[in-house]
């Protein structure tokens, strides 16, 4: 293992160079370790790794090497202690809340939060006595508001999923630590590349590294990324005990993701930005919902804490679910998904996919109205993705 570091590299030398794990054969590319145990010279050196007095590697449950270098690799991106991969974003997210939360404890959590992790939070969290208010992300008041005596966690997506509002992390971070909470965010939709929030003050980190960090749509991951203790100790001590781990497989597969993702982030941000000035122009659209836009409600606050705005744009058409589904189903090449971070262009709608698990009051709450399509850009020739675009407004 290579496990030099320099602290003045890039996020893309980092992506590329950071814990390159060579073995004793001197490959160049990183290698694969498709292992389930490790094996021991002696029972005393067995006794010794198994209890900590000697490092060394045990079951690949929670020690592997592959797994390892995407877990130092990602830390050294997001200018973090510790990381520890998971079998997908849910199980990165559940991690966390298992190893920081207890019965009694209260979180204050973004409104416009992923539809699963809103569910798992109302119908499993819920059952075992954690409480979670939902606030509107970019009201800092509304936060300030929702703060308990009990209140241990602050969880924001942002930007959020599909509206694209952006949360301040840095006031939202002194609003935690003013209350003795500590604050987590999803940086799935920016990823290291373009936005750090723990140099803005967040505790923790979360991914689904299904998404851009594999940046193909190949395999599910996840990841929790922070200090050593609350991360490196408590969410790993879950992690090793209850099992939710990343495969080796994956883990090689997200490690060559990281490689190009700077050059795949900048193209998506390009991309992203011309479908949104284009769509503007459209007079079947309603709205709009791209950071990049000057027009958008904190398209400053997204200047001023990222490097980008994204590859994610989301519309509402005129004429409701029916308008919103046709343009949809007209679409040739684009490809008809919910997921995202993807080479190739998707299209959902967000009220019936990904978010049509919650309530109807729920979605209202956030935003989320029957005509909104949400596309995530891929690298396709940004003028072949309005065309297909262009073939379901004509629809």
């Amino acid at each position: 293992m290579n496990d030099e570091i320099d602290p003045a590299w890039g996020s893309a030398t980092l992506g590329v160079r950071a814990a390159e794990p060579r073995t004793g054969e001197r490959e160049h590319s990183a290698a694969l370790h498709l292992t389930s145990s490790f094996v021991f010279d002696s029972a005393a050196q067995a006794a010794a790794v198994f209890t900590g007095q000697e490092p060394g590697n045990i079951y690949s449950r929670f020690t592997n090497p592959t797994v390892h270098a995407f877990e130092r690799r990602l830390a050294a991106m997001e200018g973090a202690d510790s990381c520890v991969a998971t079998a997908s974003g849910m199980a990165a997210i559940m991690s966390m809340l298992l190893a920081l939360l207890k019965a009694g404890d209260h979180l204050v959590a973004s409104r416009t939060l992923f539809g699963s992790t809103i569910n798992l939070l109302n119908n499993v969290f819920s059952r075992f006595g954690v409480s979670a208010t939902y606030v509107d992300p970019a009201d800092i008041g509304a936060w300030s508001a929702a703060i308990r005596p009990n209140t241990k966690l602050l969880f924001v997506e942002t930007p959020n999923n599909p509206l694209t509002d952006i949360a301040d992390i840095r006031a939202l971070a002194d609003v935690a630590h003013a209350a003795g909470a500590l604050l987590a965010v999803d940086n799935c939709f920016l990823t290291p590349v373009l936005q750090k929030p723990l140099r803005l003050g967040a505790d923790l980190v979360i991914h689904s590294a299904t998404k851009y960090l594999d940046g193909q749509g190949r395999c599910v991951g996840g990841a929790v990324v922070g200090d050593a203790e609350h991360v490196g100790k408590d969410v790993f001590g879950f992690m090793r005990t209850a099992g939710p781990c990343m495969s080796p497989f994956n883990a090689w597969v997200f490690l060559k993701g990281l490689e190009t993702l700077g050059l795949r982030m900048r193209a998506h941000c390009e991309a992203a930005l011309k479908l949104a000035q284009w769509l503007r122009e459209q007079p079947a659209i309603a709205r709009v919902y791209y950071p990049g836009l000057p027009d958008h409600p904190q398209h400053e606050l997204a200047k001023r804490q990222q490097r980008g705005f994204g590859g994610i744009v989301a519309f509402e058409v005129k004429g409701g679910r029916e308008a919103a589904w046709k343009m949809i189903d007209a679409v040739k090449m684009i490809s008809i998904t919910a997921n995202l971070g993807d080479t190739r262009t998707t299209i959902t709608h967000p009220a019936s996919t990904t978010h049509g698990r919650i309530s109807a009051e729920a979605r209202q709450a956030a935003g989320i109205g029957e005509s909104l399509i949400r596309v995530a850009v891929g690298l396709e020739d940004i003028e072949d993705i309005i065309a297909d675009l262009a073939r379901g407004l004509d629809a």
